[in-house]
């Protein structure tokens, strides 16, 4: 289990158990799964799965899981990237298009090297639209699609330390920066699959600590997808604005990497690349107890479409013309909480002064 709590704009407030066995139950083997019920969409989402570790020194784990649950659309998942549990990832609050899957998955993880993670999964899915969508391929109309699809996926740290303890990798020094590759692709005709398409997903992070106990970090995310892929596989660019009217309306809670000056659904691109800036100043030593941190941060997003007008019942932009917003957090004022102010100029500023503007609170704090 992620998340202790969810609520979105679909689903509403989302909860329900989960877990996973630990090494007391076995430390060959793996049973997780979770059961979570939206109050809104009044319906029952669940996994559940297994691993078996075929190999010890190189931690390699060969796994099976049933899915039935949401997803973002427009959302691209890593496999290596590191789960962690957090009290809520703040842009959930505020998603509203999700598609339903049902996905039958197997997958293999495996450590070429300490400085080298990789893992390959197989996976089937049923997809279904929860709004009104038609992908018009060639001039048939789909509104539910079948996938089957290999992806494989690698995250390399260079610069990280390891040590070796009783035949165990241990990581003694976490480094940047830090590499993701992945390769997805889907072939028509098997297991009933609609689509042929692939995707080429990049992300890298560097963090720099400054003599002076400033921090600096620069996250570059890009991706690339060809071929038939409806809207539920392509990219958006992590947009957190609500689609209302005023500025105390859209106040909500900023996300970790996301455009917050960025509207819902506003863009969609097979084609992408953002990069975020952010720059951690020491923070402010008021008292013992009371040192909010002041963060410097700068976002740029640039993409297109090949072929918008496949997308049927839905109005959308492109990212052509490159995208950008500037602002800052003062973070930790209370109990983990903050304030956000960002503006969104150049190419895609918007004629309404206040339409540019995002003004809300943040939270900072990881378990």
């Amino acid at each position: 289990m992620r998340y202790l709590v969810k609520y979105n704009q679909y689903e509403g407030l989302r909860t329900g158990l989960g877990g996973v066995t630990s090494k007391n139950f076995s430390e060959k083997f793996k049973v997780n799964g979770y059961t979570v019920y939206g109050f809104r969409d009044d319906a029952y989402k669940y996994s559940i799965g297994g691993s078996v570790r075929l190999n010890k020194q190189t931690n390699t784990w060969l796994s099976i899981s049933y899915t039935d649950d949401l997803q973002e659309t427009g959302s691209s998942k890593f496999l290596t990237d590191t789960r962690f549990f957090q009290f809520f990832e703040p842009r959930l609050l505020n998603i509203d298009l999700f598609h339903r899957h049902i996905t039958q998955a197997v997958s293999i993880k495996h450590k070429f090297h300490p400085k080298l993670s990789t893992e390959a999964q197989f996976a089937t899915s049923n997809v279904e639209p929860t709004y009104n969508y038609v992908f018009n391929l060639n001039g048939t109309s789909f509104n539910k699609f079948q996938f089957s699809t290999t992806t494989v996926s690698m995250q390399w740290s260079p610069f990280s330390k390891f040590k070796i303890e009783d035949n165990l990798t241990k990581n003694i020094k976490d480094a940047y920066p830090k590499f993701t590759l992945q390769f997805t692709k889907s072939v028509k005709g098997i297991f009933k699959s609609d689509f042929n398409f692939s995707k080429v997903d990049f992300k890298t992070i560097h963090r720099h600590l400054h003599k002076n106990k400033n921090v600096s970090e620069l996250t570059l995310v890009s991706g690339i997808a060809s071929g038939d892929v409806p809207l539920t596989h392509l990219y958006h660019a992590y947009p957190n604005n609500i689609n209302k009217e005023t500025i105390l309306q859209r106040f909500s809670v900023a996300g970790i990497t996301s455009f917050e000056t960025m509207f819902f659904n506003e863009f969609f691109s097979d084609k992408f690349t953002t990069v975020q800036f952010k720059h951690f100043l020491k923070p402010f030593e008021v008292s013992q107890r009371f040192k909010p941190q002041l963060v410097l941060i700068s976002r740029f997003a640039i993409g297109d479409i090949e072929n918008p007008s496949q997308h049927e019942n839905i109005v959308f932009g492109s990212l052509n013309k490159g995208y950008t917003e500037s602002g800052f957090e003062l973070n930790k004022l209370l109990f983990g909480f903050g304030l956000s102010f960002t503006y969104r100029y150049g190419a895609y500023h918007l004629p309404s002064i206040a339409d540019n503007v995002a003004f809300k609170f943040t939270f900072n704090l990881t378990l």
